[in-house]
């Protein structure tokens, strides 16, 4: 699949503004970046916010972040990112990207790796 400069540069931005938004604790501003689906599941920001806090540190608070090449993941665009987590172990979250029929993009999954296991995505 071959993405535009246009949404490379967007997926980009919908992941790097949900992250300054856990930064914050802004549950409202880092829902907002997740797609229907997720936002169904959890009902509420503050929901996903505690879910985001529980079951993934290295994306509520990383120490340090590194976007990689985009790529493709269960047939969706998928944006990786190293992270560094607050105890300083390096991890890979695998963003899955939906674009919306408006043509804005929303994150409707995330997975983790730790980054010595190399996935074929």
């Amino acid at each position: 699949m071959i993405w535009t400069e246009v949404d490379r540069t967007a997926i980009r931005s919908v992941v790097e503004a949900q992250l300054q938004a856990f930064q914050q604790d802004d549950a409202e501003a880092a829902f907002e970046f997740a797609s229907p689906g997720i936002q169904e599941l959890f009902r509420t920001p503050t929901n996903f916010l505690q879910m985001v806090r529980q079951s993934y540190q290295p994306v509520y608070r990383p120490r340090s972040v590194m976007f990689e090449e985009l790529t493709l993941l269960q047939d969706l665009p998928t944006q990786p990112v190293l992270l560094l987590s607050p105890d300083g172990d390096p991890v890979r979250a695998l963003y899955l990207m939906e674009n919306r029929t408006t043509g804005s993009w929303r994150i409707t999954g995330c997975y983790l790796l730790p980054v010595n296991e190399r996935s074929t995505y």
